[in-house]
């Protein structure tokens, strides 16, 4: 039994994210192990450096998965939207990092890409003892997190509705959309819960958010909403209850 208290605290505002390489575990099944490693090392060395940039912290890697959180150990007031813009920027480094290794790697690896799921709220975190001490996350925003990850689709950044809300309430959010999901999302542990699509772009361009809410409604109808129209959060520094109607 330690003799000594364990270095650990409850952090009550953090963002937490999960993002998955999308058709890795088929691409892996046919390269040398040698391939695999300088795949994953040219995706999230990337992602470590734009993580330094945007103070997010890099919990781990677990296979192909990346985790980070926003809000620990050090508190960030706009936790959910450093995350959201570090997700954007990873998905657009990804892109180009699949597509710059195709001829090394081969034809089919351009046909990668990532999945991202991220929630918001209160994480228990410390550093876990042993002959490998490591710091680590517990609770029910990381559960929810992962959950958001895994019933996302690729290529898209899949929000909570937490998350969506601290989004579209800062002051620094210019530029991101955050569109709900057309169907509520069977989650374990919790239900049916409204998410949303996070997608960045002119706040008076609508054809662009219709283009990025297509792309994220694999797993859904094809098309908008029924109505044929989607409604929008714009970022508004004074309120995150503003909707709008995009025809």
């Amino acid at each position: 039994i330690p003799r000594s208290k364990p270095i650990a605290d409850l952090f009550p505002d953090v963002t937490v994210l999960f993002a998955d390489i999308v058709g890795f575990t088929a691409w892996a099944s046919t390269r040398e192990p040698t391939e695999v490693f300088t795949l994953l090392e040219a995706i999230y060395n990337p992602f470590d450096r734009i993580a330094r940039r945007l103070k997010v912290f890099k919990v781990e890697t677990i296979g192909d998965c990346y985790v980070a959180a926003t809000g620990l150990p050090e508190k960030l007031d706009d936790h959910a939207v450093v995350m959201a813009k570090f997700a954007l920027n990873c998905m657009v480094k990804m892109a180009a990092v699949v597509n710059g290794l195709e001829g090394m790697l081969g034809k089919d690896t351009n046909r990668l890409s990532m999945r991202f799921g991220i929630h918001s709220g209160p994480v228990t975190a410390g550093v876990l003892r042993g002959e490998k001490s490591r710091f680590q996350l517990f609770g029910d925003t990381v559960n929810t997190a992962a959950r958001m990850e895994s019933t996302g689709s690729r290529g898209c950044i899949h929000l909570s509705e937490e998350t969506a809300k601290l989004v579209m309430a800062s002051s620094n959010c210019m530029g991101l959309h955050v569109v709900p999901r057309k169907e509520h999302v069977q989650v374990k542990g919790k239900g049916k819960m409204q998410t949303y699509w996070l997608t960045t772009g002119k706040a008076d361009n609508a054809n662009a958010v219709q283009r990025a809410v297509q792309t994220c409604t694999i797993a859904e109808a094809t098309g908008s909403t029924s109505s044929g129209k989607i409604m929008s959060l714009d970022c508004s520094s004074s309120s995150s209850s503003s909707t709008k109607t995009r025809s």
